[in-house]
């Protein structure tokens, strides 16, 4: 079996502009407001607060640094990439050209796991948010229905039992289903399947709302500052990653999943209108805005709340009630913001998702009807209906602390592997003109591989069994259908087929 036949790049450019299945309808500004919807959200709203008070203390801060180091250096990997192949499927199409079918096969199973389970999370966070908006204005949503029914506490003493980490220790929370996070998944699956244009417009707006939001909470908050909040900035060490160094590794391994917005970006790569230019702006425009703002942001809610506070869902609530009753509209603002920020959030994770469906599809590694585009609205219309229905699901029946750590273990796993990638084809191909070129790139992508295989290293046990269960159920659909469905298998793809 030739696991390793790989795509060749000049075919997957061909494809890329002949395909117009896609409608090209987003130009840098969509692309860069693509980015910042799905990097400003949970990471700010949620994340940051839970990871504080879990793992890092106030420094947070230095957790937001290492991320947005390791994501710099996969950004600018990214961005060669979505340059020289504008085809959606991101780090799978670009796994495909440069690490071979089973590689991309891997990298494809693992996407799912990051957009499919990064939506989900993110509409638990919303939810927590609602909830808590809904009840300034007395209306009560009974808790059975607003929290997932079951919860997961891996034994202690499991070590790397693989069995006991994966199946001991779930509990029953008592509760139903969490059904706002259910029904803003159903709603943004909707739009999705009504047309790119009409959701990146939706999108811009919410944007423009968050980013208010934020600013205005940083503007007040550096006056509510206590400086006794930050001490110790760095908490002693209690063992098992919390706090400590371990603990600012860990967390920084935890909020990655905040920065996956630049790789949503690059699904989106058949439906700019010039990607060759676009999709590096947008990728690095958003990357860069938003590390920014989450530092600022951690540095102001650490310091206007102690971290050992901040374990709830809603984190940025709770310092805007240390604000005072004369800026009590700035807690409805701060929901609002949250609301609409995490909206977007959730809308660009289930755009990704589809189109990584496609592509793989369009190799054959997936049923045709993966690939399936709607005549009018010009979108995987039913690949994003069975996102949405499956992204429901996950977000009613599971808490956001266990799909948070397994989608950061699934980006960093992609990230890692585009690093990689970048490194093969400039060896295999240097010829090829590249619209965007990673600078220095023998030494960006090797620490890129290195910051993130270090974030993954400092990611729970549990969540290692996870990643690893999930890669077994990939390799058995692979084999079982994806290599011998391969269009490469078949010869049905381009001139260029080389074999590894």
């Amino acid at each position: 079996m030739k696991l390793f036949r790989r795509k060749h790049a000049a075919d997957l450019q061909a494809e890329a502009h002949s395909d117009q299945s896609l409608k090209r309808a987003l130009g840098p500004v969509n692309l860069t407001a693509l980015g910042i919807g799905a990097i400003i959200g949970a990471g700010i709203f949620v994340l940051t607060g839970q990871a504080a008070a879990k793992y890092a203390g106030p420094a947070i801060v230095i957790s937001f640094v290492l991320s947005g180091l390791a994501c710099a250096f996969a950004g600018l990997c990214y961005a060669e990439f979505s340059a020289l192949i504008p085809a959606s499927g991101s780090a799978y199409t670009y796994g495909y050209a440069t690490l071979g079918e089973f590689v991309a096969w891997i990298i494809g199973w693992d996407l799912i796991l990051e957009y499919l389970f990064a939506g989900a999370t993110v509409a638990v966070g919303w939810s927590g948010y609602v909830v808590s908006f809904l009840k300034e204005f007395g209306v009560t949503i009974p808790a059975q229905f607003t929290s997932a029914p079951f919860d997961h506490h891996p034994p202690a003493d499991a070590g790397w039992n693989m069995w006991r980490l994966f199946t001991e220790g779930w509990v029953s929370t008592g509760a139903t289903l969490n059904v706002p996070a259910m029904l803003i998944v159903g709603f943004v699956t909707f739009l999705l399947v009504i047309g790119i244009k009409e959701s990146a417009s939706f999108n811009n707006v919410i944007v423009a709302i968050k980013l208010t939001v934020i600013f205005t909470f940083i503007a007040v908050g550096f006056a509510f500052i206590n400086r006794h909040n930050w001490h110790p900035f760095v908490p002693p060490s209690a063992g098992d990653g919390q706090f400590g160094w371990s603990g600012i590794l860990r967390g920084a391994g935890v909020i990655f999943f905040a920065y996956i917005g630049f790789d949503a970006v690059s699904t989106a790569a058949q439906e700019a209108k010039n990607p060759q230019r676009d999709m590096p702006i947008g990728m690095l425009a958003s990357l860069g805005i938003c590390t920014i703002l989450y530092i600022v942001v951690s540095l102001v809610l650490t310091g206007v709340v102690s971290y050992k506070l901040l374990n709830v869902s809603a984190p940025i609530a709770v310092a805007v009630d240390v604000f005072g009753e004369h800026l009590a509209w700035l807690r409805t603002l701060v929901k609002i913001g949250a609301i609409a920020g995490l909206s977007s959030v959730i809308l660009v994770l289930l755009l990704g998702q589809p189109r990584i469906f496609y592509s793989m599809s369009k190799d054959g590694l997936l049923p045709a009807v993966f690939s399936a585009v709607h005549p009018k609205f010009k979108t995987p219309w039913l690949a994003q209906i069975l996102t949405g229905i499956l992204a429901m699901l996950i977000a009613g029946l599971f808490p956001i602390g266990l799909l948070g750590e397994l989608v950061s273990i699934g980006t960093l796993l992609a990230f890692l592997i585009v690093c990689a990638g970048v490194l093969v084809l400039r060896k295999l191909h240097p010829e090829m003109h590249r619209p965007f070129r990673t600078p220095a790139v023998w030494l960006v992508a090797p620490l890129g591989i290195i910051c993130c295989g270090g974030l993954m290293a400092g990611l729970p046990r549990d969540t290692w069994a996870r990643l690893i269960v999930w890669m077994l159920i990939g390799f058995v659909i692979y084999f079982a259908y994806s290599h011998r469905h391969s269009k490469l298998h078949h010869g049905l793809m381009g001139k260029n087929v080389q074999d590894k």
